[in-house]
């Protein structure tokens, strides 16, 4: 099978197709031919040498993919040879084939493309689990969420806005707030020329935030929270160590999680596969929340792929696909 593998970390010309033997399952796996993996933050991180993989988990990239099972492992079932599926990876996905937990693979939502269901099922179970399973949010609460326009970004705005929560997201063009908004944002911060922090204060504050950023913006986001806030940080895009007034977030009652879902245990990404299955997949059926697609590259232009992600000109998901 052809894969893609970093030789030695560094900028996307480190990166290369390569052939790599096939694969097979074991007890409690599925193999699948994929169709399409999509490109995230983590594989770009991965990449230039900061985010290994979990132990036991493959050296390929990718943390989600579409495609058809090939093969069913011993003790698995509801799954056979020729279903279409999608699936949450802890490594793999920028390959032909990849073996996953049966309890991560995940039937497509009604009505969506094979390929375009690969941009799925890393950003539906980011958010579910830490918005809601997490976090806690409440419908009439008030989420701000920053990098609106990312894949992550997208996808907590729209399902935020469907159940009911009022959101507020940053972004940093008018293509980018404009989408924001039309997604279902209250309002839409410029960062370049607006403070977060005042606009969430203006409005009673964000009982929850959705922060990729880390330590640059930790302070500004315990300022912004309302009393009982929750600040859920899942990237440290902005660095790894900031300072926390404990003064300000025990007054405000709040509180502030940390959180990955790749180093997860199997047994806990299935049941947030299953929460999204159940609460997400009806909503993309209905339209109420979609993929918000960029663009496509075959995998053989994996390292364009990469450049576009790092761009900052990047709006939603970018996809890879095999050509299976």
């Amino acid at each position: 099978m052809r894969a893609v593998v970093v030789p030695e970390p560094g900028g996307p010309e480190a990166l290369a197709v390569r052939e790599l033997p096939d694969l097979s399952p074991g007890p409690g796996e599925l193999l699948l031919e994929v169709v399409a993996s999509a490109v995230n933050r983590a594989d770009v991180m991965q990449r230039q040498g900061f985010y290994p993989p979990p132990p036991g988990a493959s050296e390929v990239l990718g943390l989600e993919c579409s495609g058809r099972v090939a093969a069913v492992g011993e003790g698995v079932s509801g799954f056979s040879p020729g279903d279409e599926v999608c699936a949450l990876l802890a490594g793999g996905g920028y390959a032909e084939q990849v073996v996953v937990p049966a309890g991560q693979v995940l039937p497509l939502p009604e009505g969506v493309d094979l390929a375009d269901a690969a941009s799925l099922p890393e950003v539906a179970c980011t958010v579910w689990s830490n918005l809601f399973m997490v976090a806690g949010l409440r419908p009439g609460e008030r989420l701000l969420v920053h990098g609106g326009a990312g894949g992550i970004g997208t996808m907590a705005i729209q399902l935020a806005h469907a159940l009911g929560a009022e959101v507020y997201a940053t972004a940093g063009s008018k293509e980018k707030l404009e989408l924001c908004r039309e997604l279902g944002a209250a309002q839409a911060i410029d960062y370049h020329a607006e403070d977060f922090v005042e606009v969430l204060r203006a409005a009673g504050g964000a009982d929850v935030v959705l922060d990729p950023i880390g330590a640059k913006y930790l302070s500004r986001n315990v300022a912004a929270l309302a009393t009982g806030g929750r600040l859920v940080v899942i990237g440290l895009q902005g660095g790894t160590k900031g300072e926390l007034d404990l003064n300000a977030l025990m007054r405000k009652r709040a509180a502030v999680f940390g959180t990955t879902l790749r180093a997860r245990p199997v047994e806990e990404k299935a049941a947030i596969c299953a929460e999204v299955v159940e609460h997400v997949w009806p909503l993309v059926a209905a339209g109420r929340v979609v993929s918000v697609l960029r663009r496509r590259f075959p995998i053989e232009e994996v390292a364009e792929a990469h450049r576009l992600m790092e761009s900052g000109n990047n709006v939603g998901k970018i996809l890879l696909t095999t050509g299976r």
